[in-house]
């Protein structure tokens, strides 16, 4: 279905100003697969008009099976964005962990040209999930605040846009550090090119309420905000994925979705957890 959005964000220092076309992306954990299964893959996304493609880096994987993808996908009409993260990140030395990956991807973009380049990166790292957030949720914070800093400074490097998933409840953590004091959720918008909130429901109209601040936030400092969905069987509740109601319901919640913050000048789409699960839901 074709998603119009009234404004596009030009990332954290620009304006939202742009025309342009809502995102439907997803991430894709199981990377084997565009070595194994790229031509399945890739119909499957594109028969669900995906647009953008969050893609994890495997360097077990060989490039030229990343190139070819990412490749085709473009031909397509879909971004191919490197996803990775990991809770420790947000260690204190987790940084360390970044620049493996910003290795990997600077060899990669040097050693392809053009379609076959990546269009961006996304992190997906999570550090409520590193224990020190229970033991000492303050040093954590600020070590994945400086995660994030370095990895803008790596994404500028390469000419690439920066990308961060969040919980929707990062408004409800505040931090006052060295970096200034605020609240999370903002400071990460305020810096990356783009958020991805997790707010991980089955109903839109419960979505839209969970992301309400963080379009504030995101017209405040001209950043795109997109909705995240799951679709994975949940032992921590069925209302927090549309795996019971099935695909044909939760694109129905999707457009409504669309409908409810296409007024907002941030909202910039949806995102779909993940393609394995994606694939396999009942219609």
């Amino acid at each position: 279905m074709a998603l119009v959005v009234l404004f596009a964000g030009t990332g954290a220092a620009g304006a939202v100003e742009e025309p342009m076309t809502h995102d439907r992306a997803t991430w894709f954990w199981d990377t084997w697969q565009i070595h194994t299964e790229k031509e399945a893959v890739l119909d499957f996304l594109e028969s669900r008009d995906v647009t953008k493609i969050h893609l994890q880096v495997n360097r077990d994987v060989p490039a030229s099976s990343y190139a070819s993808f990412i490749q085709e996908a473009g031909e397509r009409g879909m971004d191919v964005y490197a996803l990775d993260g990991a809770p420790e990140w947000a260690a204190p030395k987790g940084e360390r962990h970044l620049q493996v990956m910003l290795t990997w991807l600077t060899q990669y973009q040097q050693n392809h040209e053009g379609a076959a380049r990546f269009a961006g990166i996304h992190l997906d790292v999570e550090p409520y999930l590193y224990e020190g957030w229970r033991t000492n949720q303050a040093k954590t914070v600020l070590a994945y605040q400086q995660m994030t800093l370095a990895a803008l400074t790596g994404a500028e490097a390469l000419s690439l846009p920066l990308e961060m998933d969040l919980p929707f409840w990062f408004d409800e953590i505040t931090y006052k550090n060295k970096l200034g004091r605020g609240v999370l959720a903002e400071w990460v918008i305020s810096k990356a090119d783009g958020v991805t909130l997790m707010s991980y429901r089955d109903s839109a109209d419960v979505i839209t309420e969970l992301i309400r601040q963080e379009l504030i936030y995101g017209e405040k400092h001209g950043t795109p905000i997109t909705a995240g969905v799951e679709t994975m069987a949940s032992a921590e509740g069925a209302y927090l994925t549309f795996y019971e109601e099935g695909e044909a319901y939760m694109n129905q919640e999707l457009e409504k979705l669309h409908g409810q913050n296409g007024s907002s000048a941030a909202f910039a789409g949806h995102a779909v957890h993940h393609v394995g699960s994606w694939r396999t839901m009942k219609p």
